[in-house]
């Protein structure tokens, strides 16, 4: 198998996008912006609701690190997905997706069973709500995953939404001791306030005694290091943790190493849907420091990939836009140079 710069480990879920009221989200005791796990009879009649009552969207492959790893691996790095589908139609489209975006995947992946389902709810205020039926994804396991690509990597990423899943926790286990034996960093991100809010020690095991880079917005921050102000939460990260970047929306991110904290302005867009952004800043962030530029410099290219992802719906811009927009990026940075 080729050499890979990013290995990520993560869900696999195909996303159906429906535009809700609030009262919708009420109504079905649904906090808003947050992602809740059910079962499949619950998320099917949940589904025949939003197809009679609100506006259907789309389609589209999902999953957070896939999203992450979709945004790398287009800005032109190489990437591997391990997960977990089903051996039935939308798996199919899932992995073929993935390998059309140019990421390396494994038939291992496939197994008996459902492929995971996402209803992603955005409401008015371009905020997604995730209502998510994981499938046989919930079942990940080491089984399912080539390690060999590991071996070799830059990065390992790993999604905080694993948290959930014993089996899931383990195989990161596994795969977090091949990459320090091996010099591969470790990148993870918390994925979501609910992850902090019901899975946190399982959220622990994935970070172990720390990671290379770790991603979250400030509400996650906060929340994981049971702290009042930002400042608080940065140093509470900054004691097992070598590189943190705190999101914050349209505001833009904080940046923290070793050595410097430093703030870079967000960018203002019509926003439609908030789903997938912070994957696509991961993304892009993970590709810029992998090709050398400095962390200011990815947070500008991330913010400027994950602000054009919240101008559209669905989780991900198409392998076309990540390279014209990352030319555009370069170019405004010869212009300021």
């Amino acid at each position: 198998m080729a050499t890979v710069d990013l290995f990520s480990i993560g869900n696999a879920l195909i996303d159906q996008e429906f535009k809700v009221s609030y009262e919708f989200l009420t109504e079905h005791a649904l906090q808003k912006g947050t992602m809740q796990l059910t079962d499949g009879e619950t998320q099917t009649a949940l589904f025949q609701q939003l197809q009679k009552t609100q506006t259907y969207k789309g389609q589209a492959s999902g999953g957070s690190a896939a999203n992450t790893t979709v945004a790398f691996s287009a800005l032109g790095g190489s990437a591997f997905y391990g997960c977990r589908v089903g051996n039935d139609e939308l798996g199919s489209i899932y992995l073929n997706g993935l390998n059309e975006a140019g990421i390396t995947t494994t038939s291992k992946s496939i197994s008996n069973g459902v492929t995971g389902t996402c209803m992603v709810l955005i409401s008015p205020d371009s905020e997604r709500t995730m209502h998510t039926f994981l499938g046989i994804t919930a079942e990940l396991t080491a089984e399912q995953i080539d390690f060999e690509p590991l071996k070799t990597a830059k990065w390992l990423y790993i999604e905080g939404y694993l948290s959930t899943s014993d089996t899931a926790r383990a195989a990161v286990k596994q795969a977090r001791a091949l990459a320090k034996e091996h010099g591969v960093k470790i990148a993870l991100s918390l994925s979501d306030p609910a992850m902090v809010q019901y899975a946190r020690q399982g959220l622990e095991e994935l970070m172990d005694d720390g990671v290379d880079l770790l991603f979250c917005n400030e509400q996650e921050a906060l929340m994981f290091t049971n702290t009042e102000t930002l400042d608080a939460a940065i140093e509470v990260l900054k004691s097992n943790n070598q590189h943190i970047v705190i999101t914050q929306g349209a505001n833009g991110a904080v940046i923290i190493d070793p050595a410097k904290q430093f703030h870079v302005a967000g960018r203002h867009v019509n926003a439609v849907d908030t789903n997938g952004a912070g994957d696509a800043f991961a993304g892009a962030f993970l590709y810029a420091i992998n090709a050398g530029l400095s962390l200011d410099a990815a947070a500008q290219l991330a913010i400027l990939i994950s602000s054009e992802v919240v101008a559209q719906f669905g989780p991900r811009l198409s392998v076309e836009n990540y390279a014209k927009l990352f030319e555009q990026f370069k170019n405004a940075q010869q212009e300021c140079a």
